[in-house]
């Protein structure tokens, strides 16, 4: 059935859909299968996604026609459908009123997924009007609550240099927490990776308690604070809970040292929500594991990186994986700084819609997947600062003198952007940075062609 006279409206301008405040627009990449139309397949997408079936149906009335979702521009050579869907259309809490990005995401890129006459639709930018966006949480802390802990500025505090402890699984507590303790001598952060929680050979409570002495005697020696990022995920909500509360218990005085890493693409909304709601004070870590099934370029259905990042700042998520921007083993490019943008800044224009965030809080960028000094100053560089969180597993437990010092190798790297510095005429002043070169002679190869005759290696 043909219901593009309904669910399209090619005479809608774009200018007057943002300024009237009454929809949620969402631009698709979006190509029909051989034998259907192009507005007539967007048309069916935009029926799908609101208060559409495949028939006429008695029960429907001149309200329900007033909040269709509508097609309002295609550009058939470029595959581009956009959609604007009324806000009265979302779902809210009986509780308190506020918006939720599970019904965001069940209208928007839900069952029009599996439709049979669409090859594929993908999203790629959407934007939020003034009175929908006050309805989500935003995060409650920032990388500015991390500052503070570190005794930093709070407005550009820099490079908060991190790890991710490896092996990612295998390890008991007490050769865990030592690891811990090694490289918060020389660094920041050290965050759970994602598989990391309750395995029967490395209880949580016991490595809780083993990490938080370790917290105590790394401070003790360095004179510095230190960061922990504690996988909290689970199915059930009331178990996310008793490991955070057991957590902030432990770790007492160094609550505030503690922030709850959350797998919110694998355990969704709920897990992100109940994490922000329940723990306001906490930094809220969300880690993406999993969503290079619908986000990677190959994947022509689901969402982007972008769209990831940026519905996880109208979540709460203090700070979210970004990727390396093609600085690192991960997918991407140098253009995915305007994922970074996105999060962090309050004007920003995105690949299809200019939003303003109206002062929501921002979300820190958290780079990781094969990062180390090496590749920092260009990755700095590329992205203009160096307001964000860097978890370097292999560029930290991969360095020839140990974490320590891979840590600080890291930080100097941070340090010769800033100075606008030769990266190997830098080194010969800094001795970490320099024995990153030979610990990653690959990479030295590659980014700094004559570095060994340079350093005398």
């Amino acid at each position: 059935m043909d219901q593009s006279k309904r669910y399209a409206n090619l005479d809608l301008e774009e200018k007057d859909l943002i300024a009237k405040g009454r929809h949620v627009l969402v631009a698709y990449i979006m190509k029909p299968k051989a034998g259907h139309g192009y507005l007539e397949t967007a048309a069916h997408f935009a029926a799908e996604s609101s208060t559409g079936t495949n028939v006429e149906v008695s029960t429907t009335d001149d309200f329900t026609r007033g909040v269709d979702a509508l097609v309002y521009e295609i550009d058939e050579a470029r595959e581009l459908t956009k959609i604007a869907y009324p806000v009265e259309l979302f779902d809210r809490n009986i509780i308190d009123g506020r918006a939720m990005l599970a019904s965001f995401l069940t209208l928007t890129i839900g069952n029009n997924q599996g439709m049979g006459d669409v090859e594929y639709a993908k999203m790629h930018d959407f934007y939020v009007p003034p009175a929908y966006l006050r309805l989500f949480d935003g995060p409650s802390t920032t990388i500015a609550d991390l500052w503070r802990v570190l005794d930093r500025p709070v407005v550009d505090g820099g490079f908060i240099v991190g790890t991710i402890i490896k092996p990612k699984l295998g390890l008991r507590p007490q050769p865990f927490a030592d690891a811990c303790y090694d490289f918060w001598l020389g660094g920041d952060f050290i965050k759970n990776d994602e598989p990391q929680g309750n395995q029967v050979f490395s209880p949580l409570k016991e490595t809780v308690r083993r990490v938080a002495d370790a917290m105590k005697r790394a401070q003790d020696k360095t004179g510095e604070a230190k960061l922990f990022s504690w996988n909290i995920t689970a199915d059930d909500y009331r178990e996310m809970i008793a490991r955070g509360e057991y957590i902030l218990e432990t770790f007492g005085p160094d609550a505030d040292h503690i922030a709850f890493l959350v797998d919110g693409y694998v355990a969704g909304p709920q897990a992100i929500t109940t994490a922000r709601r329940h723990f306001p004070k906490q930094y809220l870590h969300f880690h993406r594991a999993g969503h290079g099934a619908v986000t990677s370029p190959s994947a022509k259905r689901g969402y982007t990186g972008f769209i990831l990042a940026k519905m996880a700042r109208l979540q709460g998520a203090s700070g979210i994986h970004v990727g390396t921007m093609g600085y690192g083993k991960m997918e991407g490019d140098k253009g995915d700084t305007v994922i970074a943008h996105m999060i962090t800044e309050d004007s920003v224009t995105g690949p299809y819609f200019h939003q303003e965030w109206l002062g929501m809080n921002p979300t820190t960028p958290i780079i990781s997947g094969g990062m180390n000094a090496l590749r920092m100053p260009g990755f700095f560089k590329n992205l203009g600062h160096s307001n964000l969180i860097m978890t370097a597993g292999g560029g930290a437990f991969g360095h020839f003198d140990g974490p320590a010092a891979g840590a600080i190798s890291l930080r100097q790297a941070e340090q010769c952007w800033k100075e606008g510095a030769d990266p190997v005429a830098f080194a010969k002043e800094h001795r970490e940075f320099a024995r990153a070169f030979e610990s990653f002679s690959k990479d030295a190869d590659d980014l700094y062609p004559g570095w060994r005759k340079a350093l005398g290696v």
